[in-house]
């Protein structure tokens, strides 16, 4: 019995302390306010998706079970958007697929937080600059990845509503629709890669000065 008391109380002095609910909640409000208006930053007609950057520094800073919490929550805001009206792909997928839509939107964030905080995790231990180019490749590499696989069971509704004459949906999936997301957002996470390391180095040693 007392064994168990202390693996709670071990687990909530390590994970719910007011040091890691602040941090939280600072990047949640970060992901919050770059999800809603990551639109407005365009590159031509690419738009620059940050959303993924705090989520890798969540990783870093809280472990992947934190990643993977605010990656879910992330997802939820995109199936939001769509069932507001506000995303219209998304809109249009929910419409015709509300939980594939769901378990797309839900999974892709939780688990790209979740394999970038493992990753981070793991290859730290060795190396914490090539740890985080690692964390920062792979969360919008599983991102994207879970994204074509989940909406290939959609494929209905975007051979109705968004292929060009003689497009497959392969194609569309791959090319047209997370080709070019896909390389902005690993292009503005590797770039921001080592700028993450240093805020996460620098917490670190605020937190350690102040102990």
């Amino acid at each position: 019995m007392n064994g168990e008391e202390n693996s709670r109380v071990s687990f909530k002095e390590r994970y719910f302390t007011a040091k890691n609910i602040t941090y939280f909640a600072i990047l949640l409000a970060l992901v919050i306010v770059l999800q809603m208006f990551g639109a407005a930053f365009k590159i031509g007609g690419t738009s620059l998706n940050f959303v993924l950057v705090p989520v890798v520094l969540c990783g870093m800073i809280l472990g992947p079970y934190s990643a993977c919490l605010l990656g879910f929550i992330s997802g939820l805001i995109i199936y939001l958007q769509g069932v507001f009206g506000a995303d219209a792909f998304t809109a249009i997928l929910i419409n015709d697929h509300p939980v594939i839509t769901a378990i797309v939107c839900l999974g892709k964030g939780a688990m790209c937080g979740l394999v970038a905080g493992f990753a981070y995790k793991l290859i730290a231990k060795k190396n914490s600059f090539a740890a985080s180019f690692v964390a920062s490749a792979l969360c919008p590499t599983v991102n994207t990845a879970l994204f074509i696989i989940g909406a290939l069971f959609m494929s209905d509704t975007i051979s109705t509503n968004f292929l060009e004459s003689g497009e497959t949906v392969i194609y569309f999936l791959v090319i047209v629709c997370a080709g070019i997301n896909y390389l902005v957002e690993l292009a503005i996470n590797l770039i921001c890669a080592p700028a993450v390391l240093k805020i996460k180095q620098v917490i670190e040693k605020t937190i350690k000065s102040r102990g």
